[in-house]
C-alpha cells in the first residue's frame, strides 16, 4: 500500500481519489472543501485549507520523517497528483519538484511545465504532465502512429465532453474550471502547418462533423496539442474541440459584445448529475504514403462518475498506479505523456477498456 497525495478534489479529483482508495491505497486529500464521505473514510488523510500552507506542513513532515516509504509515499519520495485549477496548479510544481517528489500533473496551464526541468533533475524529482484524456491519451495514440509510420503527413484530434442532447442554450456543462475553458476558447491555437508550428486564432476552422450515435456537431480549433508540437514530426497536426451547434457562436457573441460574465458562466455551465452526458474523441493519423490509423473513444459515464471525469480520471489513475508499482518508470525530469514507453501506453488503453470506455482502433505496441 502506498500513500498518494491528491491536490484538488473536484469532479476529476474525487473520481481519482475513489479509484485509488478502491485499489487499496491511502490518499491524502488537500482542498478548500472535501466531501464528508471522503473525510470519514479510513483510507484518507484530509487536509482542508490553503494548499500552499498545507504543502508546507506536508514538506515539514517529509523532512522530519526518515521512513517516508511507510508514511508519505513510494520509495523515498512522495507521489503527488496535481488536480488544481491551472492558475494555482502551476505554482505548486516547483515546490514539489524541489523536494524530489514525483508529480502526476493535470493542472492545465498555458505555461509549459518543462521550465521546471532543471529543478526536477537537480533534486531527483519526476513530473509527467497533461496526463488526462486529451491532452494525454490522445498523445499516446499520435505517438504510436509516429512509431509505426515515421513522419506523419497529417494528424488530427477531435474531442469533447457534452450533454447527450442540446438544450437550446449553452448545451454544455464544464467538468473543469470554467476559467480554464474560457482560456482555451480565447488563447491562440498552436498547430503544425506546412511542417512548422504556427499560431491561428482560437475557435477558427469551425465545421460540422458527424459524431456516431449523436448526429451533427461542430468542431473548431483550440490550443490542445501542447507537447505534441515539439515531439511529433508532421506536415500538419491539428486539435479541435467538439461542441453542439450554437454553443461557440453564443460564446463569441457575448465575448464580442463585452457581456461575458465568468461568474455567471460558472453557474450556467455547472455539471448537473441528472443530465446525461458523453465524451467522444477521434484521433486520425496519416502517413506520408497514405496509410491511416483511426481511433474513436466513447464513454457515457457511469455510477462512478461523469464521462469526462471518468475518461480523464482513468488515465490519471492508471498512471498513478504505474508509478506506485514502478517509481523509476521515467528518469528524473519533466515529461510529456508521449514519453511513456509503448508497454505503459498499452496498459493505459487496456485500463480504460476494462473500466467500460469504448475504444475502437489499432492496439498500441
Amino acid at each position: 500500500m502506498a500513500k498518494v497525495w491528491a491536490l484538488g478534489c473536484g469532479l476529476v479529483g474525487e473520481f481519482v481519489i475513489r479509484k485509488l482508495l478502491a485499489a487499496g491505497h491511502e490518499v491524502g486529500i488537500v482542498d478548500l472543501t472535501i466531501p464528508s464521505e471522503l473525510i470519514s473514510h479510513q483510507g484518507t488523510d484530509s487536509r482542508i485549507g490553503d494548499v500552499f500552507e498545507i504543502l508546507e506542513e506536508i514538506i515539514e513532515e517529509q523532512n522530519h520523517n526518515s521512513d517516508k516509504d511507510s508514511n508519505c509515499g513510494i520509495g523515498d519520495v512522495s507521489l503527488f497528483i496535481n488536480l488544481l485549477p491551472g492558475g494555482i496548479g502551476s505554482k505548486v510544481r516547483h515546490i514539489l519538484l524541489k523536494q524530489g517528489n514525483t508529480v502526476i500533473d493535470l493542472a492545465f496551464t498555458e505555461q509549459n511545465p518543462s521550465i521546471e526541468e532543471d529543478t526536477a533533475v537537480a533534486n531527483g524529482g519526476r513530473l509527467i504532465w497533461d496526463i488526462g484524456i486529451a491532452p494525454g491519451f490522445s498523445n499516446l495514440l499520435i505517438a504510436h502512429a509516429q512509431r509505426q509510420f515515421g513522419h506523419l503527413a497529417m494528424g488530427t484530434v477531435k474531442v469533447g465532453g457534452n450533454p447527450q442532447n442540446p438544450d437550446g442554450e449553452w448545451s454544455y456543462m464544464a467538468p473543469f474550471s470554467p476559467a480554464d475553458v474560457i482560456a482555451e476558447y480565447t488563447r491562440p491555437a498552436r498547430i503544425i502547418r506546412g511542417g512548422r508550428v504556427t499560431e491561428v486564432p482560437a475557435i477558427t476552422d469551425k465545421h460540422l462533423i458527424q459524431v456516431g450515435g449523436k448526429g451533427e456537431m461542430e468542431a473548431f480549433l483550440t490550443d490542445g496539442l501542447r507537447s505534441l508540437l515539439t515531439t511529433i514530426n508532421a506536415n500538419e497536426l491539428l486539435e479541435y474541440t467538439v461542441r453542439w451547434p450554437g454553443h461557440i457562436d453564443r460564446f463569441v457573441s457575448l465575448r464580442d459584445s463585452g457581456g461575458l460574465d465568468e461568474a455567471k458562466l460558472l453557474q450556467e455551465w455547472k455539471m448537473k448529475a441528472e443530465i446525461p452526458e458523453f465524451t467522444w474523441m477521434e484521433v486520425i493519423a496519416t502517413s506520408l504514403g497514405g496509410d491511416t490509423m483511426r481511433w474513436t473513444v466513447e464513454d457515457e459515464g457511469g455510477d462512478d462518475g461523469s464521462s469526462m471525469a471518468r475518461t480523464t480520471g482513468l488515465v490519471t489513475t492508471c498512471c498513478a498506479l504505474m508509478f506506485i508499482d514502478r517509481p523509476t518508470l521515467l528518469p528524473p525530469g519533466v515529461h510529456p505523456p508521449e514519453a511513456l514507453p509503448a508497454n505503459e501506453a498499452s496498459e493505459i488503453m487496456e485500463y480504460l477498456k476494462q473500466n467500460g470506455v469504448h475504444i475502437s482502433g489499432p492496439a498500441i505496441k
